[in-house]
């Protein structure tokens, strides 16, 4: 695994390590009309690539590995010590006990000081974006002024089938049951409720897959993806070093025909396939989350600012909707419209969800995942929402302008999270 020594108490880069840390702009030149000194904003963050569960690159490497190697990397292309920061929050969904234990053994082997704490949280999908939301809102109680939201997950590892332990009164309330309906099955219920036919939501997970694909070859991940060298063990059983820098899961071979033939994966007739779903992935993210005063003291950059945030709930047994509802809510917290927004980071749990939740908030489909979405690039559980915040602020970064940016997504057993980000410009 990729390794970063800490030395005097600051962190050095290895020579191999390739730095991230092109200009991104400073917090002395954001705009000074909007800008605040107790704003909540993103210094830097970065991902892995995301290996395909079971069968991809990182089907043999732990989840603390993946988590180290960007809690590492994102403070290295910042120069920033570990010392400096209040608090580390992990999102994860399966590792037992949310994963407190890997995200304690992640710090450490990312030789962090004892003194620095860690703590995990569950919130499903959402569980990287909680993680935002958590560090955020101790900054904004004056907890501390800096912290790393983090996201990961190794679905190679563990399998998200097991629902724990639950009281066989679940039975009894319709609600409680709906918690428990397959994934799948809550999507077929989208689709069909709300009229989302098969052939658009083919159309959706073709062009995840073409637009990751076209970002992919001109290289636009590669500002936002962590090279991480792990092992391998091939087929014979024979073990290899690999460094893996590129997202398993995009298929630039997709055809819109070749879609259109797969058969229903939840249901003999329904039209969510394996094509047009979120592929279950490994992988893991790290995002460092200041105040900005303390931000522009340290000469630190601003990639963007928090604006707003918001969770709901919404019936279980549609979950796929929660995007429709949050982001409207976050919106109003931020005092902007659709409108105004310049890209929206829509989780691709299932095209029927995401094709749903676009046309009721009337979202022109080009503001939509301009490089791609889960479809193609995977969703590790816990890590998506960090992955998406990366991703965004990337995005808005290349536009050079003054921009706004969305995150979303739904989250199984009812609920969805959306959060509003602002680029500052140039």
């Amino acid at each position: 695994m990729h390794r970063v020594k800490v030395v005097f108490g600051h962190l050095s880069p290895p020579s191999t390590f390739k730095s991230h840390s092109d200009p991104i702009v400073s917090g002395a030149e954001c705009s000074a009309l909007s800008a605040r000194p107790d704003d909540i904003v993103v210094v830097h963050g970065l991902r892995t690539a995301f290996g395909k569960a079971k069968k991809g690159s990182f089907k043999d490497t732990t989840p603390d590995e993946l988590l180290s190697c960007v809690m590492t990397a994102v403070l290295v292309d910042v120069g920033l010590s570990p010392e400096r920061l209040g608090d580390i929050c992990v999102g994860n969904v399966l590792q037992p006990g949310a994963g407190a234990l890997m995200a304690r053994v992640a710090h450490f082997l990312s030789e962090f000081p004892e003194t620095v704490p860690v703590y995990t949280v569950n919130r499903m999908c959402s569980s990287g974006l909680q993680a935002l939301f958590n560090i955020a809102g101790a900054i904004r109680s004056g907890s501390y002024d800096m912290g790393l939201a983090c996201g990961v997950e190794s679905m190679s590892l563990r399998d998200a089938g097991e629902p724990g332990d639950v009281s066989a009164r679940l039975m009894d309330f319709e609600k409680a049951r709906d918690c428990v309906i397959p994934m799948g099955i809550t999507s077929e219920n989208v689709a069909e409720r709300f009229g989302v036919s098969r052939k658009k939501q083919d159309a959706f997970a073709f062009s995840s897959q073409q637009k990751a694909s076209q970002a992919q070859k001109q290289g636009i991940f590669d500002q936002e993806i962590c090279p991480v060298t792990t092992k391998f063990v091939d087929e014979d059983g024979s073990e290899r070093t690999v460094t893996v820098t590129k997202d398993d899961g995009i298929r630039p071979s997709t055809t819109l025909a070749g879609l259109t033939k797969l058969r229903g994966a939840f249901k003999p007739d329904g039209s969510t396939t394996a094509g047009n779903s979120s592929q279950v992935s490994d992988g893991a993210a790290a995002v460092l989350v200041g105040r900005r005063s303390v931000v522009e003291s340290l000469s630190l950059p601003v990639l963007g600012v928090l604006k707003a945030s918001a969770v709901v709930g919404v019936p279980p047994d549609v979950m796929g909707i929660g995007p429709a509802y949050a982001i409207p809510a976050a919106l109003r917290q931020a005092g902007l419209t659709v409108a105004d927004i310049d890209v929206f980071e829509i989780n691709e749990a299932f095209a029927s969800q995401a094709v749903y939740c676009v046309e009721k908030l009337g979202i022109p489909m080009e503001k939509v995942n301009p490089n791609g979405g889960a479809i193609a690039l995977g969703h590790p559980l816990g890590c998506t929402g960090a992955r998406q915040v990366v991703t965004l602020l990337n995005e808005l970064k290349r536009r050079g302008r003054r921009a706004y940016g969305v995150v979303s997504m739904c989250i199984g057993t009812g609920m969805g999270a959306a959060a509003v980000f602002e680029y500052p410009g140039p």
